[in-house]
């Protein structure tokens, strides 16, 4: 793999937030090591809140250093208390183990685990491998005779929940930043892993562990954090109407994630295109411009919609949503496949109609009033005089018109539209 320049890439994109030491990127230019960030397996898949650490463990990969994706299957089990007001619900070992797997294989587009990418071939860990061995009172004698109360009540993560006397914080999560910071120490001992990266919120628990390190094996670690990702008015980034923008295309489509970013405000699009493309500086500055300049034609949005959804689903998903994209907000949705049609058909309403039916002709303002595409038949009829009704992007020219099992698309669709952009889908079954 090619290196460049770790500091000036991360720097220029304002992703430091913290570092430990200021030396740590002179070391990082003069000698390869390796690199960790946890996932916490919550759910079976990640979802674009983890964008951010998996674009940075990238580039890590990219200057030369070996990332270690570590998957929480034992830290997951306790749950993590930052950036959090209440206590997590616990998972049982059977849903963590469903959700790892689900989670490993996404890891795989961002980092290259082949033998072809050398010293800096990434690394899929599960700490439950070396924490759920350890006893008690080996977890009491080996990491906690190493830190205070006094020191884990001093850290942000606890101290807020301190602050919530009506939620509080158990000891379960309390315990939390402890086995994290014993992560820190099994992947220093046995993976030469001397940097540890995670948001800005993962401070506390990040120099939890350098300081593990120190006090067990008087060597030396380091902590990097990036800042939390937000909206324009400062709310978490992550998610849509509908809840978490996953990165499992079952549980948002290609579309779907294409769509978000290109909703992204005007205000926080040349950040994103920072933190979530591999763009050179100059293309980012032009994108910068020319959102600046002319902000209605979403050049940035447009780019990072499409980089994005090329990094998580691949080229062909993405070229597949921008054609979508482009199809339904200028009234072309019929030269659309069965695949995009479907990938679109969650954002636009649908209909089921028997295909039994289509064979004697349904009236086409039979169909459209009741899909709701109509308030009327007067309304239709309206509509088709002034050429604003079309089926599969055909204008409908007689009021009388049906529709029938040759006007079927591949896939099973038949599409009313109204006006330039009100479309709904008829699902043939």
């Amino acid at each position: 793999m090619a290196r460049f320049d770790l500091e000036a890439e991360l720097t220029s994109r304002g992703l430091v937030a913290q570092q430990t030491d200021a030396e740590l990127f002179h070391r990082l230019a003069t000698k390869s090591t390796s690199v960790y960030c946890g996932f916490d397996p919550t759910a079976d898949s990640l979802h674009v809140g983890n964008l951010l650490m998996l674009c940075t463990l990238r580039r890590f990969q990219l200057a030369g250093h070996r990332p270690i994706a570590l998957a929480g299957g034992a830290t997951g089990m306790v749950g993590d208390p930052g950036g959090r007001s209440e206590e997590r619900s616990l998972l049982s070992a059977e849903q963590l183990q469903q959700n790892l797997v689900g989670i490993n294989e996404q890891l795989g587009r961002f980092l290259d685990f082949s033998a072809g990418a050398g010293s800096a071939q990434a690394l899929q860990l599960d700490n439950a491998s070396w924490l759920s061995p350890m006893s008690v009172l080996s977890y009491l004698r080996d990491i906690g005779k190493h830190f205070t109360v006094n020191e884990m009540v001093a850290k942000d993560s606890v101290k807020s929940r301190f602050e919530r006397p009506d939620h509080g914080i158990s000891y379960t999560e309390f315990s939390y930043m402890l086995l994290q910071a014993a992560d820190f120490l099994h992947l220093y001992q046995n993976f030469d892993c001397t940097v540890q990266v995670g948001g800005s919120d993962q401070w506390g628990n990040i120099t939890a562990g350098t300081s593990l390190i120190r006090k067990v094996t008087g060597g030396h670690a380091a902590g990097l954090t990036m800042p939390l990702v937000t909206k324009a008015d400062g709310t978490k980034f992550g998610k849509s109407v509908g809840g978490a923008v996953w990165l499992d295309a079952n549980k948002t489509s290609p579309y779907q994630l294409y769509q978000f970013f290109m909703g992204a405000e005007d205000a926080m699009a040349p950040s994103y295109l920072r933190y979530f493309t591999f763009l050179s500086t100059d293309e980012l500055n032009h994108l910068e411009v020319a959102t600046n300049e002319a902000p209605h034609l979403r050049a940035a949005q447009r780019r990072l919609a499409k980089e994005v959804t090329t990094l998580v689903h691949g080229a062909e998903h993405a070229d597949r949503a921008e054609q979508a994209s482009v199809a339904l907000f200028s009234g072309t949705v019929a030269s659309l496949d069965a695949i995009a049609l479907r990938a679109i058909s969650s954002d636009v309403p649908t209909s089921t109609v028997a295909k039994t039916s289509l064979s004697k002709g349904i009236s086409v303002l039979d169909a459209a009033v009741g899909a709701g595409l109509l308030s009327s038949k007067a309304e239709g009829r309206r509509s088709i005089e002034q050429g604003g009704l079309s089926v599969n992007d055909v204008r409908v020219e007689d009021v009388d018109a049906l529709l029938g099992a040759d006007q079927v698309r591949d896939g099973g669709f038949i599409i009313l539209r109204k006006g330039k952009r009100q479309y709904h889908l008829l699902t043939v079954e």
